[in-house]
This record gives C-alpha cells, sequence and structure tokens, in this order.
C-alpha cells in the first residue's frame, strides 16, 4: 500500500509540476529537476533508490518505441551519416575521454574508467526531444537530434558490458568490436522481424481497443528477446518503431492509428515527468553517498566538475571536424550554425543514472561514480536546457514557421482532395443520386477552403466562411448535447443509447478545424518552396507582375457579393476571389481563360498555384 500511494504521489506531482511549466512557458526538465531535488531535503520525503531494471525494461522501451514512430524513416535515411557518426563515434570519443580523466584523478582500474565514461556518454532521448519541442529549433537539427538519442544508447550499453567484463579480467580485446557488431545487427534483425509480426496482425485487426493493445505489447516485445540472444534491445525498439510509424497509414484503421496517438501521448507525458522529478529525487541519496566514501573532498569536487567540463567540451570537438571533413563529400551536411546547437544538444537524463547502478558494487569507488554520473545529469540539464534556446535565437536560426506550414498543408490537403474528387467522378453511376454527389463534394470543398483560408488576413479582421460554419455548428453540438443530457437525466432511454449518441457528437465535435493563428517573429514573406519547379506552367510564369486593376475583386463588387481572400492572374494580371468566397471568381476566371497560374496578393504572402497541374510553386 505504501508503494501505491508513493507512486501516485509521484505521478501527481509530477503531472502538477509539468503543467505549471507549460502554463509560465519554462523548461519542464529543468522545473521538475528542480523540484525534486529540493524535495529529497525533505523530511517527509522518503529516499528514493531507482532500480536499473526499472529504468532497462519499463521506462526505456516505451520512451524509445514513442519516440520512434514520430521519427521519419525518410529523414532517418537522408541525415543516416550525422546520425551514425553521433550515436557511434561521438559517443566512443566520449567514453574514452572520460575515461582518461577519471583515471587520472582517481584511483580506480582503467577498465573501471571506461565504465563510467560509457555511462555518461550517451545524450538522453526524453532530455532532447523534451527541450526540441519546447523551443522550436530547425526541423533538420531536431532529426539529427532525435535519431542520435534513439541508437546512441545501444553504443553506451554495448561498451558498458564490455567494460565491466574487462574489469573483471573475463574479456579480450578482440571481442568488443564483434560484440558490437552482433549487438546491432542482431537487434535490427528482431526489430524488423518483430514489426512484420506486428504489421500482419494489424492487417487483420480493425478493434482500436485490440490494436492500442498490441501497440503498449510492441516495445517490450521487440526489446526482450533481443536481449535474450545477446542483441541490442535499444536497437530492435528503434527498428520496429520507426518501420511500424511508417507502415501505419497502410496498416492501420484511422480509428486505431488515432487510439494510439491519444493514449501514446498520454503515457509518455507521465513517464517522461517522472522521470525528471525521479532524478531530482535521487540526489542527496547520491551526494550522502560520495561524501562519505572515504575519498579527498577536493579531489572529489575538482573530478566531478573535470568530467563536467569534459562532457560539454568533447562534444564540439567531435561535431565541428567530423562536419568539415564531411562538407565536401556528403551533400546536405550540417551547416557551422547547425552544428554549433548539435554540440550543445548534449543533456544526459535517467538512462545515465540507470545504466551507472549496473556496475558492480565491489566496483571501486562506486558512490563517487554514482555522483559523477549525477553531476553529468544535472549538469547538462542545468547549463545546456535552459540556454539552448537563446543560443538558438542568437544565431538565428528559425524554428517551423507555422505560416510557412499551414501553406505546406494547405497544398498538400489540396492535392489529396483533388484526387479524392477525380475517383468521386470516376465511381458514380446513373444509379447515384445526385444530392449524394454534391454532398460530398461539398464536404471536401470546405476542408480545403479551411486550410486556404488559414492563409492571409487574420480571422478576427474579417469572418471567413469556413470559420463561421465552426462557430455556429460548435454552438449546435452544444445544444444538441444538452437534449441528450436531459433526456439521460430523465432516465427514459437505456445509458447505452444514450452513450452512443454523446460518442457520435464527441466524434464531431474533435473534427471540426479550430485553426490557430500563424504566429511568426516579425515581419515574413510566405512564400512557397521551390520543389515544385517541375511544373512548365510555375516555371514560364512570373513571380509577380502589375494588377490591372485595384486591390478588389470587381466581380464581387459587381454581383454585391463580399469576398474572403484575392488571387491576381500571372498571366493578365486580373484580380478574382478565392474558392472560399462566395463568387469563386478567380477559378471561374481560370475555367474561362485556361491562364494556368494565379498568386496569392494577401499581405506577406507570394505563392503561386497552378490551377492545371495542382501544383503550389
Amino acid at each position: 500500500m505504501h508503494i501505491a500511494i508513493e507512486l501516485v504521489v509521484l505521478v501527481a506531482a509530477a503531472t502538477a509540476l509539468a503543467a505549471a511549466a507549460r502554463r509560465f512557458g519554462v523548461s519542464e526538465p529543468l522545473v521538475l529537476t528542480l523540484a525534486g531535488i529540493g524535495a529529497s531535503y525533505l523530511p517527509y520525503v522518503p529516499e528514493v533508490h531507482l532500480e536499473p531494471e526499472v529504468v532497462l525494461l519499463g521506462l526505456l522501451p516505451p520512451l524509445l518505441y514513442t519516440a520512434a514512430l514520430r521519427t521519419s524513416l525518410v529523414d532517418f535515411r537522408v541525415n543516416m551519416r550525422a546520425i551514425a557518426l553521433l550515436s557511434v563515434g561521438l559517443v566512443l570519443f566520449s567514453t574514452f575521454a572520460v575515461a582518461a580523466v577519471v583515471w587520472w584523478l582517481l584511483p580506480v582500474p582503467f577498465a573501471v574508467a571506461v565504465a563510467l565514461g560509457a555511462v555518461v556518454a550517451p545524450p538522453d532521448a526524453v532530455a532532447a526531444t523534451a527541450v526540441a519541442r519546447r523551443i522550436g529549433m530547425p526541423r533538420r537539427i531536431v532529426t539529427v537530434l532525435e535519431g542520435e538519442s534513439l541508437c546512441n544508447d545501444a553504443t553506451a550499453l554495448v561498451t558498458l558490458r564490455t567494460a565491466i567484463a574487462a574489469s573483471a579480467g573475463t574479456y579480450e580485446l578482440w571481442r568488443a568490436g564483434l560484440d558490437f557488431l552482433v549487438a546491432a545487427g542482431g537487434g535490427a534483425l528482431v526489430g524488423m522481424l518483430v514489426a512484420a509480426v506486428l504489421a500482419m496482425l494489424r492487417r487483420r485487426i480493425t478493434d482500436p481497443v485490440l490494436d492500442t493493445t498490441l501497440s503498449f505489447l510492441a516495445p517490450f516485445v521487440a526489446y526482450l528477446p533481443a536481449e535474450e540472444i545477446g542483441a541490442s534491445g535499444v536497437i530492435a525498439v528503434v527498428t520496429c518503431g520507426i518501420i511500424l510509424g511508417h507502415g501505419a497509414p497502410v496498416w492501420q484503421s484511422a480509428a486505431s492509428r488515432t487510439a494510439e496517438r491519444t493514449n501514446w501521448r498520454t503515457i509518455v507525458f507521465i513517464l517522461e515527468s517522472s522521470v525528471f522529478l525521479i532524478i531530482g529525487l535521487q540526489v542527496r541519496a547520491i551526494l550522502e553517498g560520495a561524501w562519505h566514501s572515504g575519498l579527498d573532498r577536493t579531489t572529489l569536487v575538482v573530478t566531478a566538475l573535470a568530467v563536467l567540463v569534459t562532457v560539454m567540451l568533447v562534444r564540439p570537438l567531435w561535431i565541428f571536424p567530423s562536419v568539415l571533413l564531411s562538407r565536401g563529400s556528403t551533400a546536405g551536411a550540417l551547416s557551422a550554425r547547425e552544428s554549433a546547437v548539435v554540440s550543445w544538444a548534449g543533456m544526459r537524463g535517467v538512462v545515465t543514472l540507470a545504466a551507472v547502478l549496473l556496475l558492480p558494487q565491489d566496483t571501486p569507488q562506486l558512490p563517487v561514480l554514482k555522483l559523477l554520473a549525477l553531476v553529468v545529469v544535472a549538469g547538462t540539464l542545468l547549463l545546456q536546457g535552459p540556454t539552448l534556446a537563446w543560443l538558438v535565437r542568437a544565431l538565428r536560426l528559425r524554428g517551423p514557421s507555422r505560416a510557412e506550414d499551414a501553406l505546406q498543408k494547405a497544398n498538400l490537403l489540396q492535392q489529396a482532395v483533388n484526387a479524392g474528387l477525380a475517383e468521386l467522378d470516376k465511381r458514380l453511376t446513373p444509379e447515384t443520386p445526385r444530392a449524394v454527389a454534391d454532398s460530398l463534394r461539398d464536404r471536401v470543398t470546405w476542408q480545403t477552403n479551411a486550410a486556404w483560408e488559414r492563409l492571409g488576413r487574420p480571422e478576427s479582421e474579417q469572418v471567413t466562411p469556413t470559420a463561421e460554419y465552426r462557430r455556429l455548428r460548435l454552438a449546435m453540438l452544444r445544444a444538441e448535447r444538452e437534449t441528450v443530457l436531459r433526456v439521460r437525466d430523465s432516465g427514459t432511454l437505456d445509458y447505452e443509447i444514450l452513450q452512443s449518441v454523446l460518442a457520435r457528437l464527441d466524434l464531431e465535435e474533435s473534427m471540426i478545424d479550430r485553426f490557430e493563428e500563424a504566429e511568426v517573429d516579425g515581419p515574413e514573406t510566405l512564400a512557397a518552396p521551390s520543389a515544385a519547379t517541375d511544373c512548365a506552367h510555375l516555371r514560364a510564369a512570373p513571380l509577380v507582375r502589375e494588377p490591372e486593376e485595384p486591390d478588389l475583386c470587381a466581380e464581387c463588387v459587381a454581383e454585391g457579393l463580399t469576398w474572403v481572400h484575392l488571387r491576381m492572374c500571372l498571366s493578365c494580371g486580373h484580380i478574382a476571389c478565392c474558392d472560399s468566397s462566395p463568387g469563386n471568381h478567380a477559378t471561374k476566371h481560370f475555367q474561362g481563360t485556361a491562364h494556368p497560374v494565379m498568386r496569392s496578393v494577401e499581405p506577406g504572402e507570394a505563392w503561386r498555384w497552378c490551377y492545371v497541374d495542382d501544383l503550389l510553386g
């Protein structure tokens, strides 16, 4: 009972602190870690002993799996070289750099020093993604950091096992390379096999509850067999997660994907918040153990600071030369500014504290080694975490622009809807009621119009059709729900019937788009990327031209209509209203003249659209 109460208090406190950090825009890892440190010195807070199996079996697989599900297989392949240099090369470089410092300052064998180096070498997946999401790093940097943090634990754990075996005098050095290849290759093979089996099962499961249960089992089904055969469970989980995430749109139903995302987000939030709080709660016990270890306290402090500085310095010492050497031979190498951010994003986390507990109890200076691991974790979280956002701003690296993202979403949705409308036209039969076809066309047209309306002038300046639709439909749904609840309270209908109707109302309300306004730092020209230059019409059309009339839709003025956004034909300069406007005059102009390319003339927008090829450019 006491353990259950402590777990409930831990999760509740972690959730409250994380929510407060989000509310005030403060780093969640920083707040949770500091709160844990403070709580560890309170008299009524029990001492926390973190068992390594709890982390390596209970926390690490689900956290890695969820991060892998969100990782793009395409982006991972593109950045494979950079990820490999960080997750393998940098981990080994950091391991032996720290080992040299520890061996020089402490009375421990070199194998033990290497073991500590392996413990503190890998940055933490949880810390990296938590900070990256909060400060809005450029996506290229986030991809590299997430890929590194997904794979580097495997390198560190294999190196740690090798060092532990060597310290016991039962290991031959030549086996280290072979063990690493077996761990990585075996883990990848197990991950692919498990993903293949789960994909086969998912094709046959349509119940979201069963599919989500299968998803909860996936990280452990991949991790445990890999570890049992001596392969890397970390690599197995990452491989399985990336493959299943990439194939989810084909193998899973829409309801299953929605349920899986929602449930995993909740679980990961609880685990991440609890992890950082646990890190802080261990501080007091680890400090007291090292302080009374018998080692000279000056040596203890100097060693702790030296290890922390070494961990933080070896990262840029490895990254910048690696980038310079690969720049001529590798397309898309990191720039100097991106390298600086990656160099500073080396926060360690709970895996480091779990790994140090894997050291045997008879390891020389074990309490001191635990303290060194704690100093590295706390030091990187408290020094690098809060200052990373400042560095990104100082280097003027732009994170994802919500305005540009909105443009790309609208473009992709438009292409998808056009494909759907073409399929609709092919499948219509003489027996299809005209009202059904019109309803389907209207439904997808509203979706695309809502995406395009998000661009241009804010809704606060002008009421758009889809914004009005959302306002009115939400009001209708509230009235409908109130009516159902009154019937429920009267007790005149079966509860299951009421629940079914309420579920339908909830589903529709969750599907109604609530668009957020694009937030950009300062003036920004919203232009389309150059990737669409395969279109001959876009290549031939000018980027801009002088309009033939004032900034208004003459047809709307003549018909007494109100437009939403304005577009300009790049063949003749004619200005007309968008498809969200009642008149649809820009599209009608294309239909009447066959002029292929139009351009937005909304303030701050410079994107063009080809009506013929349905391409943005």
